[in-house]
């Protein structure tokens, strides 16, 4: 059955809102007053003395003065290989133009989202307006829509936007403010060919001078060494390429032996280089790996098998099976060792270090069977994180996947304090929880890949990243498929039509409900079964609906409130019995809608449902001024505005406002209408929606 949809507290401080603080709402949601919202502040933290790149840096200081603000935002392309210190000179020179952008500075990691090499752009401009102050449940679903809210939040602005790993030029040009006094810097290493209609800077990034290099190598160890040996020094960065991710593992080795000249360590890099025929910086990450303890050199072997770009204690541990304290330890070793970048939250692996790392683990692990058990430790411990966190953000619910064990010896169970707490884990963690999908589908890990979109689809409701969704769902369909699970190949289906008939595919997800009707009917008499086989014509009658298809949804929901009724199942029964009220009322049956409404309403009261009663009072409202029943509508529509402002859902809110100034409006009262409806505009304005696009209410 398709459970209520949820407004998650995303981390924001929402507030219960009580009459005469709704201008405190609006501040909260606009970021319109710096102690409600403050501006935007998403680079990451200075760990090393910049150095060098003055020509880079002045060309762009140049650009900046003579952009005509008149025009669309300034964009500078950094290009260069990787490791070459791109990022670090794109956030060096953001750093020091925030006076000159003061309404904030964003940052975006393509990387990040993307899957199979393409970046779902709209998931992209939704980050950028979550960094922006958008609430999630403001987003619109498609891509133009979600355009049109950039657009206009960041109409005027004076921003910075970073732009982290972009492949193609399409992939940045949607996601451009609107406003020509913003600036954006974007990394990639090649050129992008395609910026169609920008003021484009492209500036060339290329190796560090051999005498900058020796002063970034200074920078990062203060050793006398280097100016008593400036020859040896000088051999040591020329062998490093002029690469900063390589000098950072360099400084780190040269500080580790500080008893031997650094003559003598550089010739043990070449005699290595003599020796293995590999290239002088492989030689210098070699160097580092083997100065490393056992546990922090196994870590360092299985970071590339994280299905994210970040790592923490919790999935270090689980990956290497010890505890998140030794996890912890190992990592900080990493980071010393100058091979593992430390963030404000977690850790990152380089890529060319994570390319070092995937060599050395097929050199010490040529069957693969080290990286398997850990890939297998790992998904086993994210699939039960991800089920408990489920376990208390949606509550008991049909599924079908068993909660495993806890992963030995190590991985041990978060300590979820609550909803939001576990809310806010599953939003934290979708990249891997999304890839973790994946993975196992590819390992054959057939019931781990289903089971884990089980509390996907949990998150889903309350964040509706789209492509994600119907990529895991998709896999999830496969797995369940290839593990021959009924109920799971029947469930699997249904999530998956849902994200494809939200994005306008509805003859896909029309395809995917017949094969999962199908499938249904093989099902046995189990009352769990039965509920399965209701929820799945459920789904069906839902897509109807979306279309406009009004008897033919009817005729679903009948069907399976009568399925529910004969189970005894009291929820399912009123859900359809909502949904057929909705059903009437959208399709003009106003009576019948009020009946039906008001037997849901006085069952979802009767179950103490608070949700669902605010959602029938609200719709029965809406009945009863339709027919005519203007005092009986008002304290049903008022009462759903208290449950809206005590839930924080400014969209909940708006959509009560509107119907409160059409009630307003057919009791004659033209002066209170008006009043409401400038109340939700101003609402939902702050809250992200666009005068000519908003969330449908």
């Amino acid at each position: 059955m398709v459970e209520e949809t949820r407004n998650s507290l995303d981390g924001r401080a929402h507030v219960v809102v009580q009459a005469g603080r709704i201008g405190e709402l609006h501040q909260h949601l606009s970021g319109t007053e710096p102690s409600a919202c403050p501006v935007p502040f998403q680079l990451p933290p200075v760990r090393v003395r910049f150095e060098n790149r003055h020509e880079e840096r002045e060309r762009i200081a140049r650009a900046v003065e003579e952009h005509p603000e008149h025009g669309g935002p300034l964009l500078v392309a950094l290009t260069g290989i990787g490791g070459i210190g791109k990022t670090a000179l794109g956030v060096h020179v953001a750093r020091g133009l925030t006076d000159r952008y003061p309404d904030g500075v964003l940052y975006l990691d393509l990387d990040e989202l993307r899957r199979d090499g393409v970046v779902e752009v709209s998931d992209a401009v939704g980050e950028l307006l979550v960094g922006l102050g958008v609430s999630t449940e403001w987003l619109e679903r498609s891509l133009g829509g979600r355009s049109k809210q950039l657009w206009s939040r960041t109409r005027d602005k004076r921003l910075i936007l970073v732009v982290d790993n972009a492949r193609f030029g399409t992939e940045v040009v949607p996601l451009l403010p609107s406003s020509g006094h913003s600036l954006v810097i974007v990394t990639s290493q090649h050129a992008l060919y395609d910026l169609d209609g920008t003021a484009a800077l492209e500036v060339p990034v290329g190796p560090l001078a051999v005498d900058d290099a020796v002063r970034l190598l200074g920078n990062l160890v203060d050793d006398p060494r280097l100016a008593a040996e400036p020859a040896a020094a000088s051999e040591l960065v020329r062998g490093c390429g002029g690469l900063p991710a390589a000098l950072q593992v360099a400084g780190e080795w040269v500080r580790r032996y500080r008893r031997r000249s650094l003559s003598r360590l550089v010739a043990q890099l070449t005699a290595e280089l003599d020796r293995k025929g590999v290239p002088v910086v492989e030689a210098v990450w070699d160097a580092g790996y083997a100065g490393l303890s056992p546990e922090a050199a196994r870590l360092y072997r299985l970071l590339p098998q994280l299905p994210g770009r970040r790592s923490d204690e919790a999935s270090a541990a689980a990956l290497v099976g010890t505890d998140p304290e030794a996890a912890g330890d190992a990592l900080e070793e990493l980071e010393s060792a100058g091979l593992l970048e430390a963030l404000a939250e977690g850790w990152r692996l380089h890529d060319l270090l994570r390319g070092h790392a995937e060599r050395r683990a097929r050199q010490e692990d040529p069957d693969g069977t080290e990286r398997a058990a850990a890939r297998r430790a790992l998904i086993g411990w994210y699939r039960r994180q991800a089920a408990r966190a489920d376990a208390l953000a949606a509550g008991p619910r049909m599924t079908f996947a068993a909660l495993p064990g806890a992963v030995a010896p190590g991985g041990p169970d978060l300590a979820f304090a609550g909803k939001p707490e576990a809310l806010r884990w599953l939003d934290a963690q979708r990249h891997a929880l999304y890839g973790c999908v994946r993975l196992a589908l590819e390992d054959g890990l057939y019931e781990d890949a289903w089971a884990l979109c089980e509390p996907l689809w949990t998150h889903f409701l309350d964040h509706p990243h789209h492509a994600d969704a119907i990529d895991a769902f998709r896999a999830g369909v496969a797995a369940a498929d290839r593990a021959e699970h009924l109920p799971a190949m029947v469930r699997m289906r249904c999530q998956l039509a849902r994200p494809l008939w939200e994005r306008g595919r509805y003859e896909e997800a029309a395809e995917h409900l017949h094969r999962a009707l199908n499938a249904a009917g093989s099902l046995g008499d189990a009352p769990v079964e039965r509920k399965l086989r209701a929820s799945t014509v459920e789904f069906r009658g839902l897509l109807k609906a979306e279309t406009g298809d009004w008897a033919g949804a009817a005729a679903d929901f009948e069907a399976s409130r009568a399925v529910h009724e004969e189970i005894g199942n009291a929820y399912g029964v009123l859900l359809q019995t909502y949904l057929l009220g909705r059903t009437a009322l959208r399709g003009g049956r106003h009576g019948e809608a009020v009946v039906l409404l008001r037997e849901a309403h006085a069952m979802a009261l009767g179950q103490e449902r608070e949700r669902m009663g605010a959602r029938a009072g609200f719709e029965l409202g809406r009945a009863l001024r339709l027919t005519g029943r203007l005092d009986e509508a008002r304290p049903l529509v008022g009462a759903a505005l208290d449950g809206a402002r005590r839930r924080g859902s400014g969209t909940d809110e708006v959509r009560v406002l509107e119907e409160l100034a059409e009630l307003a409006e057919a009791r004659g009262d033209a002066e209170a209408a008006g009043a409401h409806r400038a109340e939700a505009r101003r609402i939902a304005t702050a809250g992200g929606r666009v005068s000519d696009g908003g969330q449908s209410t």
